[in-house]
């Protein structure tokens, strides 16, 4: 895992009744600012326990 990709998602991430969320419509414009592929954001996001909401497409499970 990129040090600058965890760096994204920590910075996009909120913190939502006493859990850390990061928004679908964020991931995306992580990856599309980092370079990073969504399925490593989803990866970082679990390792990280952070829950993705709103999901679009159902891109992260």
């Amino acid at each position: 895992m990129e040090q600058s990709l965890l760096d994204a998602i920590k910075q996009a991430a909120v913190e939502r009744e006493g859990r850390v969320v990061l928004a679908c419509a964020a991931a995306f414009r992580i990856s599309a600012e980092t370079g990073g592929a969504l399925s490593e954001i989803g990866r970082t996001c679990n390792q990280e326990g952070i829950k993705i909401i709103g999901c679009q497409l159902g891109c992260f499970q």
